[in-house]
């Protein structure tokens, strides 16, 4: 396992470099870069109406500010090697360094990224497993309903749905309509600070994970019925082997072999978020940072969230093959 864990890290190297060499580059064409963002903004209209444009001097001189001074390919290499220093740039807009600016998103997003990884899995499963042992029962299609239900409306529609009725709109008051915590949270106590929070994430949370509830109860429920109908059942079960034994025992762990993949979420939960979601409550997560630095050509920005987020998913495959493992201890890995 060892020496596949380390040729899996050393593949990462010439994955990372292939993102980076594309999306570096897609950067480099695509129009309406920061040099013609200033060009246009210092580009003004005197009295007669006429155009009044910046000269060919001032136009190299931004270029340079910019970094766009070079050849692209030179441009790269010059990135990567500061990249490989730590050293990821200065945002265009706010001009602090890009790991600064990614690193004040990383809380808020690693709040609702892991509470909503784990909220599914310990819904879902328990859930998953109850529609097994109640096949075509009346919970069975009522869960069913309900969770497709979920999984069929967009995140961000029953966000605003929520809101006009719970959130103070038409109908109850219950939850707070935006942000992360409120406007007095300094002069809180501890617990308070802990409940204001959790009071601000219900919805968002409920937003998030609604969508992946229908996908990962399927699979589970699947998966054990799957399990149930194999011959070392039958045969457990022939031999007077007590029925929640061969179920929780034997039967369960094999099912969730599937679900074991899916563990290597748990590092792209640092980044999980729906840009519509985080638009409508206003949480100033890392989607809304990435949509921002994408309209605004916030190139640095941009590149050092595809770096990092590449990076951790990269690392969550080989957490989901270490979780097989586990799970599995028949799998091996040469």
């Amino acid at each position: 396992m060892l020496k596949y864990i380390l040729k899996r890290l050393l593949l990462m190297i010439p994955t990372l470099i292939g993102i980076s060499i594309v999306c570096f580059f897609i950067t480099r064409i695509l129009p309406g870069g920061p040099i013609e963002q200033a060009i246009a903004q210092m580009t003004t209209k005197g009295d007669a109406g006429l155009t009044k444009r910046i000269n060919e001097k001032e136009i190299e001189r931004l270029k340079k500010i910019y970094g766009f001074d070079k050849p692209a390919y030179i441009q790269y290499f010059v990135w990567m090697k500061n990249i490989l220093r730590g050293d990821f740039g200065e945002s265009f807009r706010t001009h602090k360094p890009v790991l600064t600016e990614i690193g004040e998103k990383i809380p808020i997003s690693l709040i609702f990224g892991l509470t909503g990884f784990f909220l599914s899995y310990i819904v879902c499963i328990p859930l998953g497993v109850k529609k097994a042992l109640s096949h075509n029962t009346a919970f069975d299609t009522a869960s069913s309903i309900a969770v497709y239900a979920g999984y069929s409306i967009p995140g961000f529609a029953l966000g605003v749905l929520l809101l006009v009725l719970l959130g103070g709109g038409s109908f109850l008051n219950l939850f707070p309509l935006t942000g992360v915590v409120s406007n007095n949270f300094e002069n809180l106590s501890f617990l308070g600070k802990i409940f204001d929070v959790i009071h601000h994430m219900v919805l968002p949370v409920f937003c998030y994970t609604i969508g992946g509830f229908a996908v990962l109860t399927s699979l589970m429920k699947n998966s054990l019925m799957d399990e149930l109908n194999k011959d070392y059942v039958r045969a457990a079960l022939a031999k007077g082997v007590p029925y929640k034994k061969v179920i929780f025992r034997h039967a369960l762990r094999n099912a969730l072999i599937p679900i074991a993949t899916g563990i290597g979420g748990l590092f792209g939960a640092f980044f999980a978020g729906s840009i519509l979601i985080e638009k409508v409550f206003t949480i100033p997560g890392m989607g809304l940072l990435g949509f921002e630095s994408v309209v605004q050509r916030n190139y640095p920005v941009v590149l050092g969230l595809i770096i990092i987020q590449s990076l951790f998913n990269l690392l969550g495959r080989i957490l989901s093959d270490f979780a097989l493992v586990v799970v599995d201890p028949r799998i091996t890995f040469d």
